[in-house]
C-alpha cells in the first residue's frame, strides 16, 4: 500500500492577508507546493504574525485531508522501563533492580493482547526500553502470542532504537544493514506490522552528544527506517523539541524527513513515512528538569511549521497524551489531522496526572474533534477508514 497524499481533499484558497509582509514568498511558495526552505521554516518561527502562521498551515491540512480530522481505537504497552540507556531527557528508563524497574511476562503480555481485543482496538503500540538481559526470543514470542490471540490488530513496535538494540542481542549487530533487515524480516514474520516513529530526537551531533549520548545517531535512525520501507513497512517520525535545541536544529530535522520520503518515493519503497509527530519536551524529573520546556505558542507553531515543511508527508499528528487534549484541539486548527487514540496506559511522559493509566473514552475523542470544528473519522494504523459495530470493525 503506497502513501497518499490525499485521503479526502479539496482546494481552498491560500490566505493571502498577513500582517507581516516577509511572509509574502512564503505563502506564495506553499500557494505554488514550492517545498519551504530553512531559511523559509526560521522566518515562520520569528514571525509574531501568529494567525498566518497557522491558517497558512490549516490551508494546506484541509487541502490533504478537508474537514477530516482522525483518531484510532489502540492500545499501548511498554514492555520494560529497564534501560541500558541513560539520556538526560528521559524520566521513563530506570536501572535493573532500581525503584521502579519493571518488565511484562509473555502472561502479562498475553493478558494485554485479550484486553485490546476485548476493547475493539485495530492497534497495539509496543514499546519500551533497552532492556540489557532479554533475550531476543522473548520479543518474537511477544509478537507471536498477540497475533495469535488476537490476529486483527495490527501491531507498531520497536522504535528504530530498539531494532537496533535487537540486532546486537541477536548477534547481527556487526552486519550493518543486513543485520537490520534480518531482524525486520524476522520480525514481520512474528506478525510486525509497521514502525512506531520514536528515538528520533532531534538530528543534530550537537544535541545528540549533550542529551542523548549513546543513542543511535540520526543517520543509523534513518538507516532503519528506510530498511523497513523496502521490506514494505509503513513508519512513523517523531521530533522531540524544547529543551536543549534551536530552532535551526528543528528545521533541518524536518528537512532531513522531507527529503528522506522524497528518497523514498523516488526508489518506489512499498513503505514510506506516514505521519510526522512533533513531541514536546516535558522535564518531569530528568536531568533537563531545570529547562521549562516549550509554550503554547512554540507548540503551535511547531505544529503548522511542521505541516508547511513537510509537504510529501500525509499526516501530522497532535500526539493528544503529551500535548493535552485541549492543546491538540488548537493544532487541528493549525495544520493537524490526527489526534492518536485511546491509548488506556502510557507510561514515557506523564503531562497532567501521575498515574500512567492515562486515556481518552471514544465520545470524548470524538467530541473534542467536533469541538474543534473537524469531522472525527475513525482509521486504523495504515489510515484506512473504519466501518464499526460495537467491538466488531472493518476497513473500508
Amino acid at each position: 500500500m503506497r502513501c497518499s497524499m490525499a485521503i479526502c481533499s479539496y482546494h481552498l484558497p491560500v490566505p493571502r492577508s498577513t500582517d507581516d509582509r516577509s511572509l509574502d514568498d512564503i505563502v506564495d511558495k506553499v500557494e505554488n507546493t514550492i517545498p519551504l526552505t530553512l531559511e523559509d521554516g526560521l522566518l515562520l518561527y520569528e514571525s509574531e504574525d501568529l494567525w498566518t502562521v497557522c491558517n497558512l498551515a490549516d490551508s494546506v491540512r484541509k487541502k490533504l485531508h478537508a474537514n477530516c480530522a482522525y483518531y484510532n481505537i489502540n492500545r499501548h504497552l511498554n514492555y520494560s522501563n529497564v534501560c541500558a540507556l541513560s539520556c538526560k531527557f528521559c524520566d521513563f528508563y530506570r536501572k535493573k533492580d532500581e525503584e521502579g524497574a519493571y518488565e511484562h511476562s509473555l502472561e502479562d503480555i498475553e493478558n494485554e493482547a485479550k484486553m485490546a481485543l476485548d476493547s475493539g482496538a485495530t492497534e497495539m503500540h509496543i514499546v519500551g526500553g533497552l532492556h540489557p538481559w532479554l533475550p531476543f526470543e522473548y520479543y518474537t514470542t511477544m509478537l507471536s502470542t498477540i497475533k495469535k490471540l488476537a490476529p486483527t490488530i495490527h501491531i507498531k513496535a520497536f522504535t528504530a532504537v530498539e531494532i537496533v538494540h535487537l540486532a546486537r542481542i541477536s548477534k547481527r549487530g556487526r552486519d550493518g544493514i543486513a543485520g537490520i533487515s534480518s531482524v525486520i524480516s524476522e520480525l514481520i514474520e512474528h506478525g510486525l506490522g509497521s514502525l512506531p516513529g520514536g528515538g528520533a530526537e532531534v538530528f543534530d551531533e550537537r544535541v545528540h552528544d549533550e542529551a542523548f549520548r549513546g543513542k543511535i545517531s540520526g543517520e543509523k535512525w534513518l538507516d532503519v527506517h528506510r530498511v523497513a520501507h523496502e521490506l514494505g513497512l509503513h513508519s512513523n517520525a517523531t521530533m522531540l523539541y524544547g529543551h536543549i535545541e534551536s530552532r535551526r536544529d528543528r528545521i533541518s530535522h524536518m528537512i532531513t524527513i522531507r527529503e528522506e520520503q522524497e528518497r523514498c518515493i523516488a526508489s518506489n519503497s512499498s513503505g514510506c513515512f506516514q505521519a510526522f509527530i512533533p513531541l514536546p519536551f516535558i522535564p518531569g524529573v530528568s536531568e533537563l528538569s531545570k529547562l521549562p520546556g516549550p509554550s503554547g505558542i512554540e507548540n503551535l507553531k511547531t505544529i503548522a511549521i511542521s505541516r508547511l515543511m513537510l509537504d510529501n508527508i500525509p499526516h501530522i499528528k497532535a500526539f493528544w497524551i503529551m500535548q493535552t487534549i485541549q492543546m491538540a484541539q488548537h493544532m487541528l486548527q493549525c495544520g493537524a489531522d490526527d489526534i492518536d487514540g485511546t491509548v488506556m496506559w502510557y507510561d514515557i511522559t506523564k503531562v497532567e496526572s501521575d498515574t500512567t493509566n492515562q486515556s481518552q473514552s471514544i465520545r470524548d475523542l470524538c467530541r473534542a474533534i467536533r469541538d474543534a470544528g473537524f469531522n472525527p473519522v475513525e482509521r486504523d494504523t495504515l489510515y484506512r477508514q473504519v466501518e464499526r459495530d460495537g467491538k466488531e470493525w472493518h476497513v473500508r
